[in-house]
């Protein structure tokens, strides 16, 4: 089913189970892969929109119960998506295909509950490899070969599933949040008196220094040259 097209009276967890596609809700997409679950609210009508091979399972379920799990792992509108659960695929297929009409209700309240008793360590997990990413990017922003795929590699993850979950976390692509540090870098050099557009750009991680200069009137709406002339004539500034 790649469609549900009325809205129904319970919240729904999706995960997916092979390849890529894209939950459209509400007028947001939110783009999955394998591994990541999604969160429903009742009512809510969604389209998936997906690669050829592109599958996912699902359980239904509402109660009072329900609210109190949302509240517990801080579910909410803004925050449905969660990644890293490919380890319950297995499980789940397992299940849920030995699940008979007599005794579905059990077996997916189980898959259900264990599911989310999963959520505390991947929450933690998930956190662990953001701040990661921080940390490394903060202690190697001035290497012009630092990227998204350069971290993957220091830690042993898939490069678009860490591109993934810091844009989740964040709110940010990582090669943006990367120019932010780097031009708040350029910054600070700047206003400690270093002039030359050519030395900031490559101390911030700029091997082209017009490339930086494109990237920094982009991110502070003036070119380094101007910002640097402001500076001189407003020193106290």
């Amino acid at each position: 089913c790649m469609k549900n097209l009325e809205p129904q009276p319970f919240h729904r967890m999706i995960l997916i189970t092979q390849q890529t596609g894209t939950l459209i809700l509400g007028g947001h997409r939110y783009l999955c892969s394998t591994g990541d679950i999604l969160l429903l609210f009742d009512h809510e009508t969604y389209t998936f929109d997906g690669e050829e091979h592109f599958q996912y399972m699902y359980i239904d379920f509402k109660g009072p119960r329900s609210d109190e799990l949302f509240r517990r792992f801080g579910i909410h509108k803004s925050n449905r998506q969660f990644s890293g659960f490919d380890g319950l695929i297995p499980f789940w297929i397992e299940s849920l295909s030995r699940a008979s009409k007599e005794n579905i209700d059990l077996v997916a309240e189980s898959v259900l509950l264990f599911t989310f008793a999963k959520f505390t360590s991947e929450s933690a997990k998930f956190n662990s490899c953001i701040n990661e990413i921080i940390e490394i990017t903060e202690q190697d922003f001035f290497n012009p070969e630092l990227s998204i795929s350069f971290i993957a590699e220091q830690l042993g993850y898939n490069a678009k599933y860490l591109s993934h979950i810091f844009k989740q976390k964040t709110g940010l692509g990582y090669t943006e949040y990367l120019q932010n540090f780097r031009i708040k870098y350029a910054i600070s050099l700047f206003e400690n008196g270093i002039d030359s557009i050519k030395n900031v750009a490559l101390l911030s991680g700029f091997t082209d220094p017009l490339y930086f200069s494109t990237v920094f009137k982009n991110k502070i709406g003036i070119p380094p040259k101007q910002y640097i002339k402001n500076l001189s004539e407003n020193p106290t500034k």
